[in-house]
């Protein structure tokens, strides 16, 4: 009896510690260090990779000697200088080619000039020509006057230019004193009008009165209304209100 019961007991035992086995939760043993710990290898770190650092950047410098480095500011210095000096002569060609380009565009602008003038003095001189080949047969001829060359042309939009060439046939022995009249035929908003100058203005009249032996060239311009299109300029001359020749033009 008593082997059967301890063998019982052993029995229930070794089961009940199978079950206590079986079904108790497993347990996960793990090593934690405390704070000050991490806080102390992470600054052995931060100083070990400090050192290094500084251990690279001593070595780099320790390489470079002072004379390298004022061998190089003296060759940054002779380069600088010298793209200075380059900037300079180009910048002083620019100006002398600037200079050179408004001298010429002057020098353009007086032959320009010169050459319109010159073409005024050609016209002119060829008015007195044809009046000299006219004055000879006209010195054995009657008497008279008469207008030897009318010309018109328009300067601006509302101006008109005329020259005339009246000359005194004959011996010439005898001064002729009149006036002379022009009579303008325009055209404005699609009607005809006419219009004389001088007005009867004092100083008006004073630009076109005549006085010459053997011939006068008259010349000037005349101001007109807005919009007015030349058809027709007319010269007379006058003594004493009557009509002694005219002459008319187209423009």
């Amino acid at each position: 009896m008593a082997n059967s019961s301890s063998g019982f007991n052993s029995m229930k035992f070794r089961l009940w510690r199978r079950r206590l086995s079986v079904s108790s939760p497993r347990l996960t043993i793990r090593s934690q260090s405390s704070w000050p710990m991490r806080i102390l290898v992470a600054a052995l770190i931060g100083v070990i990779s400090a050192g290094g650092m500084w251990a690279y950047v001593s070595g780099h410098f320790s390489r470079a000697e002072p004379d390298d480095v004022r061998s190089q500011l003296a060759h940054y210095k002779e380069q600088a200088e010298k793209l200075s000096a380059e900037l300079d002569q180009v910048s002083a060609t620019a100006n002398a080619a600037e200079s050179q380009l408004n001298i010429e565009r002057s020098a353009q602008k007086q032959l320009a000039a010169q050459v319109k003038a010159l073409e005024a003095d050609n016209t002119r001189l060829k008015e007195d020509l044809a009046f000299f080949e006219s004055l000879l047969p006209n010195a054995t001829g009657a008497a008279g006057v008469s207008i030897r060359r009318l010309k018109v042309e328009t300067v601006v939009p509302g101006q008109l230019r005329y020259r005339l060439l009246i000359m005194q046939g004959g011996k010439g022995d005898r001064r002729f004193t009149g006036n002379l009249q022009l009579l303008v035929t325009t055209l404005q908003d699609g009607k005809s009008a006419m219009m004389t100058f001088p007005a009867a203005v004092p100083a008006e009249q004073e630009k076109f009165k005549l006085s010459f032996m053997h011939y006068q060239r008259v010349e000037g311009v005349l101001t007109l209304p807005e919009g007015a299109a030349i058809k027709l300029v007319q010269a007379r001359v006058l003594e004493n209100g009557q009509v002694r020749t005219q002459l008319s033009a187209n423009l």
